[in-house]
């Protein structure tokens, strides 16, 4: 047979290259959309990357086919033809699947080269076989081989330049690679198909029939004309069209993205493995975590481990109901910075599915500032601001709680109501802000010794309450001894060391109250008993006692109406020279005559009005009375008599009390030389004014006398240092002189010592001769007593005076 030559069309031979370069483009322009896209989009692209890559590879083989020319008529058969375009169309689907797949390995791109290069191979011979011509084609074996090998490259280049261009899909010179890339492949395209053609040699054969199976190269000239428009047209028109989506969605997510990178919140996203996929500035300034090293990390690296059971829960009842009311709801919690330290948050999730994967967002808020701020609101609503104990507030809520658990369990619950004794004096003698001090580490010592279900509170001042919460009677017993003991020891402050003790009344849950405002109440009234027996001890809350402090609240309503309404008497029990038996003063007593109670006791009503400050006016009104009624026995002409009158504490502590004293005199017209205040040991001892005051009064003329001497605490330096004018012994230690020895040597002793300062002496509660007779021996000056009178209206007194003095 004879070898029939052939030739090529130039330009067919540019247009088959410039067909495969075309090709190329779209294929890895596809191949980018098909890895961006996902799911059922996903398929689409794969789909139709792979028909158009397929139609580009076979058009640029049939085109190439046309510009080879022989000099025989040559057609091609339809169905072989259209058989060619199947190898075309799988080799170029398995092409963009594997490159398409998140990772490619090495195994991956060699066998997938294998797969992708016998398709184009066999697209290549099976179109050769279509040709229907008048010769046998024959082909060389060597070039046949070398066409495969070029096949194969040829495919493994383009699989590796696809992934390529997949992996810098987002550099800025992403089309010139893929320009670049595309020339590559197209004339690597080429090449395999003009060598396969090169292995082909043509033997003619004269006898040769046409079949009716074929078709003119006209007609497939137009076939490839319309194939090329449309490659060209489905790549760059979806292409267009795709880019348009993709930069709206690029730019609603660089929107997005600007949102939550300037959200000062935390905004984590997560799969539904709960493994982080988008980490925000927010997230790094909370947790200390950069962005690469929280991606594909799990969601618990943020959170303490006792919450990942309570946070997995939540996600799996996300996941399983998508319940409305938990999504979006805010809960707080513990998160765990990248130091390790914890740190308190708000976290709301919400969950979405997307191409049938479910994904988590996290919005976390730090609230530390806030708790911050709760704490400080919580400390000035709840707190002391002195001592940081609970205060009113806050104890009220505790006890309204311990009174329904005690309720519901028959429980005991104690309070105890403590006061400080002595806490005043050391207020008043080193300042408030010793006091203060002093508080504080009180208030320290007290919850050192209390447990942890029972609350210690600062009502005020020195006030404290103790809440005990299911309690027993001996319990109480232990604490309440407990609480005196751990005052035993001093209270060591800038160098002083200071001494307090506690005055308790403790009442019970249900026995002395089921309310609060009870249960406090009745402490506080068994906490005055205390006070009232000696202090420094603890007493149980009695029924009798309310008993007790009602009519203590009754006589104070009517000593204040007492006053107004002239209930007030003032008595008189004269003094008498004890040399001469005739009187040479009185001493002025105050009596109450209450128009429902009857005649009320001074040792009743003067202790609570000194606790109320009512003592003041009564006072006041004590000394008006007893000046004005002294000078009116003076105006009847009797021989001028010395008026005794009581100055108590508070009276003496008054900054007023020169003018008080003053006016009193001027308004009465008496002389101060006939005035005599008996003052009180306790008065000298508690004052630092004192001996100023006295100086004042003593040049005023005024006669002053320390009352009750030897009951107090007394000091010698007080005596040499006050201008003092005389002693009263007190008239328990007269009373019992021939009963006691010591009594009578104290007696004995008073007197001497006094007479040794150049003071007079007068003995109190002198009831028999004998006693005025013991007194007469010692030298003692003056005597007052039921032996000579008791005390007795001004009336009465006056009589008196008639007896033992003329006119004057």
């Amino acid at each position: 047979m004879e070898t029939i030559s052939s030739t090529y069309h130039v330009p067919l031979v540019i247009f088959s290259i410039l067909i495969a370069i075309l090709a190329s483009f779209a294929a890895l322009d596809l191949g980018i959309r098909i890895h961006k896209a996902k799911g059922s989009a996903r398929q689409a692209w794969l789909a139709g990357g792979a028909f158009a890559m397929g139609m580009g590879i076979w058009s640029m083989h049939f085109v190439a086919m046309l510009a080879f020319h022989l000099p025989i008529a040559v057609t091609y058969q339809l169905s072989t033809v259209i058989y060619s375009i199947i190898p075309a169309l799988f080799a170029s689907w398995l092409a963009l699947h594997i490159i398409s797949r998140p990772i490619m390995h090495k195994s991956h791109v060699f066998i997938g080269a294998t797969f992708i290069a016998t398709g184009i191979v066999s697209m290549h011979y099976i179109g050769m076989e279509a040709m229907v011509m008048g010769a046998t084609i024959v082909y060389n074996p060597f070039l046949w081989v070398l066409s495969a090998v070029i096949a194969y490259v040829v495919s493994l280049v383009a699989l590796l330049l696809l992934f390529s261009i997949k992996q810098n899909a987002s550099s800025p010179r992403i089309l010139l690679k893929k320009l670049g890339s595309s020339l590559v492949m197209g004339v690597a395209i080429c090449g395999m198909h003009y060598t396969g053609m090169a292995a082909a040699t043509f033997k003619h054969e004269h006898a040769h029939t046409v079949t009716d199976l074929t078709f003119n190269t006209s007609l497939l000239a137009y076939l490839i004309g319309f194939g090329v428009l449309f490659i060209l047209g489905l790549a760059f028109i979806s292409t267009f069209i795709d880019k348009r989506f993709e930069s709206q969605l690029l730019m609603s997510e660089k929107r997005f993205r600007s949102v939550v990178e300037s959200a000062h919140d935390a905004i984590i996203l997560a799969d539904d493995n709960g493994t982080i996929i988008s980490w925000n500035k927010g997230a790094s300034l909370i947790f200390g975590y950069e962005e690469g090293e929280l991606i594909g990390e799990k969601l618990r690296t943020i959170f303490p481990n006792r919450y990942l059971a309570i946070h997995q829960e939540r996600l799996e009842k996300l996941l399983t109901t998508q319940d409305p009311n938990e999504l979006g709801r805010t809960h707080e919690l513990q998160g765990l910075r990248k130091d390790q330290s914890e740190l308190p948050v708000e976290l709301s999730l919400a969950v979405w599915k997307e191409e049938g994967s479910t994904y988590f967002s996290c919005i976390i808020r730090d609230i530390s500032e806030r708790k911050r701020t709760e704490e400080k609101i919580n400390q000035m609503v709840y707190r002391d601001p002195l001592t940081g104990l609970p205060n009113r507030l806050l104890l009220n809520d505790r006890l309204e709680l311990a009174l329904d658990q005690a309720y519901e369990n028959q429980q005991i619950i104690g309070i105890m109501f403590i006061d400080l004794d002595r806490f005043k004096y050391i207020n008043d003698t080193l300042g408030h802000a010793m006091g203060d001090k002093l508080l504080i580490d009180v208030a320290k010592r007290f919850e050192a010794n209390i447990g942890k279900g029972d609350t210690v509170s600062r009502q005020g001042g020195d006030e404290f309450i103790v809440l005990w919460a299911n309690t027993t009677t001996d319990e109480m017993i232990k604490n309440a001894t407990k609480m005196v003991r751990i005052f035993s020891e001093s209270f060591n402050i800038l160098e002083h060391e200071l001494f307090v003790t506690p005055s308790i009344g403790i009442s019970l849950y249900p026995s002395d109250g089921g309310d609060i405002e009870t249960l406090i109440k009745n402490a506080d009234t068994a906490m005055y008993r205390v006070k009232e027996h000696g202090k420094n001890n603890f007493q149980f809350y009695t029924p009798e006692m309310n008993e007790t402090v009602t009519k203590k609240m009754q006589m104070e309503i009517g000593l204040r109406k007492a006053l107004e309404r002239n209930e007030f008497n003032v008595y008189y029990q004269p003094q008498i020279d004890v040399n001469s038996g005739k009187i040479i003063g009185v001493e002025a007593l105050i009596r109450w005559q209450h128009p429902e109670w009857g005649p009320i006791s001074p040792t009743e009503f003067i202790p609570l009005a000194e606790e109320t400050g009512l003592i003041i006016p009564i006072g006041e009104w004590v000394l008006n009375e007893a000046c004005r009624q002294n000078k009116d026995w003076q105006d009847q002409g009797f021989a001028p008599l010395r008026m005794a009158v009581n100055i108590s504490s508070r009276q003496f502590k008054q900054s007023n009390l020169i003018d008080i004293v003053s006016k009193a005199l001027d308004e009465s017209g008496l002389n101060p030389e006939y005035l005599e205040l008996e003052l009180t040991e306790s008065i000298i001892q508690d004052s630092k004014y004192a001996i100023e005051t006295m100086h004042e009064l003593k040049l005023m003329g005024i006669f002053l006398s320390i009352d009750d001497f030897g009951t107090g605490y007394s000091s010698l330096n007080y005596l040499k240092l006050f201008p003092i004018d005389s002693l009263k012994i007190d008239q328990s230690f007269t009373r019992n002189m021939f009963d006691d020895i010591k009594d009578a040597a104290l007696v004995h002793t008073i007197i001497s010592m006094a007479h040794n300062l150049d003071l007079k002496v007068i003995a109190e509660g002198v009831e028999t001769k004998e006693q005025l007779q013991f007194l007469s021996q010692r030298e003692c000056n003056e005597a007052q007593g039921y032996l000579f009178s008791r005390p007795v209206p001004a009336k009465e007194m006056t009589s008196i005076i008639k007896q033992q003095y003329t006119y004057g």
